[in-house]
């Protein structure tokens, strides 16, 4: 594990509390009866390819590849392509965005709402319906470097991020 991983699960736990403070819950609600079941910290990157499109070389998304940990600090699951979010008990959730929100933070990657498309095993996230990304840190595109020498290469942009994820409401 990263040693610098619980510091920055520790910084996201504590940066829970000031969300609400800040009046930032609201850039990406979930649905109004939607049952909080788990939140996560993660801690990875976004990697970025340089690809070429209508006649320039531009960064694109390819996938996150994160850790993911509990209040505690424990790693308990990971987070990849898909988007999907697997943990140690065996379930998985995949996602599909529905609504998305620029970070308050320069820098860091939007703020989304996704809702589950596929699950698998029956452990926690086998009953999610939403994913929400928040308290993003980082992982923005390379903001140059790409060009049609460059075609190909790969950024892999540090970031963080609270999960949390919601079931259905009654």
């Amino acid at each position: 594990m990263n040693k610098l991983a619980p510091y920055a699960v520790a910084g996201l736990l504590l940066l829970g509390g000031a969300l609400k403070a800040r009046g930032e819950e609201g850039l990406v609600p979930p649905p109004a009866d939607a049952v909080l079941l788990l939140e996560l910290a993660a801690d990875g990157v976004q990697i970025y390819a340089c690809e070429a499109k209508d006649g320039r070389a531009e960064w694109a998304f390819k996938a996150p590849e994160a850790m993911l940990f509990d209040r505690q600090g424990r790693q308990v699951g990971t987070h990849f392509g898909g988007p999907t979010w697997k943990l140690d008990d065996g379930s998985a959730v995949v996602g599909e965005v529905v609504a998305r929100a620029d970070a308050p933070e320069t820098g860091a990657i939007p703020w989304l709402l996704l809702r589950a498309k596929s699950h698998e095993g029956s452990g926690a996230l086998s009953r999610v319906a939403y994913i929400r990304r928040a308290e993003t840190k980082s992982g923005a595109a390379p903001k140059g470097g790409c060009d049609a020498s460059r075609a190909s290469q790969q950024a892999r942009m540090r970031y963080s991020a609270s999960y949390q994820f919601f079931g259905a409401g009654k």
